[in-house]
């Protein structure tokens, strides 16, 4: 299993473990058949550790009929690649990967309802758009509902503007990533196909040769 971490441990003075293993945010993507079940199944996985899930996504992926999960868990690098493995038990599972957020390009999608009449009369809409890189996707005489995506720390931000003047709802979509250093799945299959010709590379048989064909 490939990372691109280095996990660190906090150690007092007399050289005996501080504070434990550091947590960050992992992103593990997961590559599945798309089984009845199986969403269920995983989060399992997390619910017996009592490890929270910060963001699940899940959408098809580059190869057909084969889907892709993104979870996004704050915890140790030890942990992570216990879960990875607990994960790839499973018999749909056909690879896990996990990655810090610095390996991956981010994004999530926000949606913002306020009241027209409050917004238009107290702020410059062009401007508030323009600053935040936002973009109005309804326009009604009662409410305008605004639009943008980025990192967490940028989506917060124009919450907090826009408090002052009416904030009616917000929603925030699960996060969607795509890894920095790799050729993807879809090339591993095909790399797997060249090497063994006549072997069906759909089935989970061919996984069972682990490391040699699946690392990203």
């Amino acid at each position: 299993m490939e990372n691109k971490t280095n996990g660190a441990t906090k150690v007092s003075p007399a050289g005996g473990d501080l504070e434990g293993p550091e947590k960050q945010e992992f992103n593990i993507t997961v590559y599945t058949e798309n089984q009845i079940g199986l969403l269920n199944r995983i989060a399992i996985i997390f619910t017996r550790r009592k490890i929270n899930i910060d963001s699940l996504n899940t959408s098809p992926s580059e190869i057909e009929s084969i889907h892709r999960f993104n979870i996004v868990i704050t915890e140790s690098e030890e942990v992570v690649r216990k879960l990875t493995r607990q994960i790839e038990k499973q018999v749909e599972v056909l690879k896990v990967y996990f990655h810090t957020n610095a390996d991956v390009i981010w994004q999530e999608l926000a949606l913002y309802k306020v009241s027209t009449d409050v917004i238009a009369e107290k702020v410059s809409v062009e401007r508030l758009l323009r600053e935040n890189g936002a973009r109005v996707v309804v326009l009604r005489k009662d409410y305008t509902v605004f639009e943008t995506t980025g990192h967490r720390e940028e989506t917060d931000n124009l919450i907090s503007i826009l408090q002052p003047y009416g904030l009616i709802e917000f929603v925030r979509s699960a996060r969607v990533a795509i890894i920095k250093n790799s050729e993807g799945f879809n090339s591993k299959l095909r790399e797997f196909e060249r090497l063994e010709p006549g072997e069906d590379v759909i089935e989970n048989e061919y996984l069972n040769k682990g490391q040699k064909v699946f690392t990203m």
